[in-house]
């Protein structure tokens, strides 16, 4: 059964399901999430996508990030997937969302309203070796100047979120 996805128009307002390898074959704006889950020591973890994906395979990007399903909160999509990819649940708290779109090689393109929440974990995650290839914690000065140093190994969203909203991130990280 295909995965669907929740198109929307540019306030969020639901306009209809589609499935989501066509969503990102025709570049039609959809609903999704990025999780950004940080530890006591401010360090962001990081998780590198597993090498079978099929876009943006291997590359570092944000605690984890997917697509809200019909009746799903964001928060309780964060939270589910959270599970699903890297086998812990915190709370997430939702700080800001934003459209963006980003090309990819392969021909798909990633048109997303995304809604970015923040949490606090301290402990180690269970990886699921078939969405994640590994994790590392890493502070955001550090992500910062190794995406400004190596952009090519970063996903284009997390690069995209960085650029917009790097204060909005290290303000929230420092307060939960």
């Amino acid at each position: 059964m295909a995965e669907n996805v929740i198109l929307v128009d540019e306030l969020d307002n639901e306009i209809g399901l589609m499935p989501k390898m066509e969503a990102h074959e025709k570049a039609m704006l959809h609903r999704a999430f990025s999780v950004f889950v940080f530890n006591d020591k401010g360090e962001l973890m990081l998780q590198q996508r597993a090498k079978h994906k099929y876009h943006s395979p291997l590359l570092w990007t944000n605690t984890c990030c997917s697509h809200q399903r019909k009746g799903e909160s964001n928060l309780a999509a964060g939270k589910r997937r959270l599970q699903e990819e890297m086998g812990f649940v915190c709370e997430l708290e939702e700080v800001f969302s934003f459209i963006y779109k980003a090309p990819f090689d392969n021909g798909l393109t990633e048109h997303e309203l995304d809604h970015v929440m923040i949490g606090r974990f301290n402990e180690e995650p269970i990886i699921n070796k078939e969405e994640v290839e590994a994790y590392k914690w890493m502070e955001l000065e550090a992500v910062k100047e190794d995406i400004a140093t190596h952009p090519e190994r970063y996903t284009a969203w997390f690069k995209i979120i960085f650029e917009k909203a790097y204060e909005k991130i290290a303000n929230f990280n420092s307060i939960i």
